[in-house]
This record gives C-alpha cells, structure tokens and sequence, in this order.
C-alpha cells in the first residue's frame, strides 16, 4: 500500500485522537454498557443501545486511525532543503491576481485539510499548480468558480 504524506502536527492529532479513543473514550463506554445492562431487559433498553451504538462508533474511529497512522509517511517541511521551492507542508502567501487579496495557505495531507483555516489538501487543484513552484511565479489553474490566477509572494518552511 501507498504511504500517504502528512506533515508532523496532522500525525501529532491523530495519535492524540486515537490515544483519547483508547484511553478516556473506550472505557466509558464499555462502563456505560455494564450500567445499562444492570438495569435488566435489553430488549427495551434505550441506554444500552445508545451505548452499543457508540462503542461501535469509536472502534469503528480506532480501527479507522490506526489503518491511516500504519500507512502515514511524516513529513516535516523544516528539515527540508527546498530552496524556496514550493513543496508538501509549505506556508505559501498569495497575491490573487483576480481581486488583489492576500492569502496564505498551507499544503497538507488530505486528513488535515480544513479551507477555512487556510489548510489545503495537496491534491487540490490549488496546491497541485503551487508545488514546484517559487516566489514571484505566477500560477494558472481551474477552480470551480473558473479560472483562477495568482501570484506566489512569500514560501515559509514551519
């Protein structure tokens, strides 16, 4: 199987989310299904549903994370020499060429991606026309809105 790349806080929150699974989430649920199960019938049992149904949920999350952590490769841009290249896990300032904003985006692993904290998903059409790419560069590319132009300003490596 492919390793798929992640920059070191995106592994650092899904071992922190797989280790809170196990250890805070996992045990409350299996003492939620003991308690319910002390209250008799299970048949009309609302609470031991409710609680069967969420423990499902969270082995379910941790299976889930740790078929994504054995896979991960941990990148960590600040050990890379890139030479001002645009690269996986760069911080990238942009000059929209369009309305003459600024705007500063970071290329992550898809698990990380969040548009809205300003986190792009390296598979994006955004970051596939940044990566190579240095200051002062102008990139084409298609949004969904249509064609989009900008200007790289600033790489950072944090």
């Amino acid at each position: 199987m492919n390793k798929v790349p992640m920059t070191v806080r995106g592994h650092e929150l899904l071992v922190e989310e797989l280790k809170t699974l196990k250890s805070v989430a996992r045990p409350t649920v299996i003492k939620a299904i003991a308690e319910a199960r002390a209250h008799g019938d299970l048949k009309e049992n609302a609470e031991y549903h409710a609680a069967k149904d969420q423990q499902g949920f969270i082995e379910g999350r941790i299976k889930e994370l740790e078929g994504k952590l054995s896979n991960v490769q941990v990148i960590d841009v600040t050990e890379i020499d890139a030479h001002g290249k645009i690269i996986f896990g760069s911080t990238v300032e942009l000059l929209d060429e369009n309305t003459g904003q600024d705007i500063t985006y970071r290329i992550v692993g898809e698990d990380e991606a969040d548009i809205k904290n300003g986190l792009i998903s390296f598979s994006s059409p955004i970051a596939r026309a940044l990566i190579s790419k240095n200051e002062g560069d102008v990139i084409a590319f298609r949004a969904p809105d249509g064609e989009r132009s900008y200007e790289v300003i600033e790489v950072r490596y944090v």
